[in-house]
């Protein structure tokens, strides 16, 4: 029975696969939206109390879970732009994530990846506001974008800059379509189609606010990465 089993933490509304980390190397992560605080709360809780060497993420929280995480919970670290918490240390980092934004409106999305990363075991470089409205502001940091093992470019609007930092060099690229822009942006959709039609090579996208899953997949890529 699944109570029994060593791999699942049952908590009643949630059967908790606390054996991930063993089969993946990354210990599950908390999607919070459609979770009540408590919920949250207790499901950090029950990943914590097994692997309390290295942080547990929650994601994509409501105000009212993170004021709830934030008293429950006060080792846990909380970060507003993100909408998530960690709960743990942070793992030593190996090799470097490159976090590239086009505007600050991206910012929410950027800062779920950049802290994605940092709790999946690589480092992170933060570059924010490179949109190619101002192309001399991405061509300013031409040279951290070659020393990255792996990016991650968030953008919305035209969704045009992962071609951009495409061209430019040749480190893996994890394009982040967000869902900033006017009406016929259509929630991020003009940006997921422009960047899957993306006419520079090597170009990876996940989907619309997807800062998550382009965070785990740049650090895999990260951890992995031997020197340059």
């Amino acid at each position: 029975m699944d109570e029994q089993d060593p791999r699942i933490a049952d908590l009643g509304f949630a059967r908790v696969d606390v054996d991930r980390a063993a089969r993946t190397g990354d210990p599950e992560v908390v999607y919070g939206a459609g979770k009540t605080p408590d919920q949250v709360v207790a499901i950090l809780r029950a990943l914590h109390e097994k692997h309390p060497e290295r942080a547990v993420l929650a994601t994509r929280l409501a105000p009212e879970a993170l004021d709830t995480v934030s008293r429950v919970l006060p080792d846990a670290e909380i970060d507003l732009v993100a909408r998530a918490v960690t709960l743990g240390p942070l793992p030593t980092p190996t090799g470097t994530v490159a976090i590239v934004s086009a505007g600050t409106s991206d910012a929410p999305v950027a800062a779920e990846a950049a802290l994605t990363v940092a709790v999946h075991g690589a480092g992170v470089d933060r570059i924010d506001d490179v949109g190619v409205a101002g192309l001399h502001r991405l061509l300013g940091v031409r040279d951290r974008l070659h020393a990255a093992d792996c990016l991650v470019v968030v953008a919305g609007m035209e969704g045009a800059l992962p071609s951009v930092v495409g061209g430019l060099t040749g480190v893996p690229l994890v394009a982040v379509p967000t869902s900033v822009g006017y009406g016929a942006s259509l929630g991020g959709v003009a940006a997921l189609l422009a960047m899957l039609n993306s006419c520079a090579p090597g170009v990876t996208v996940v989907n619309i606010d997807n800062g998550y899953g382009a965070g785990v997949h740049a650090a895999r890529v990260a951890r992995q990465s031997v020197p340059r």
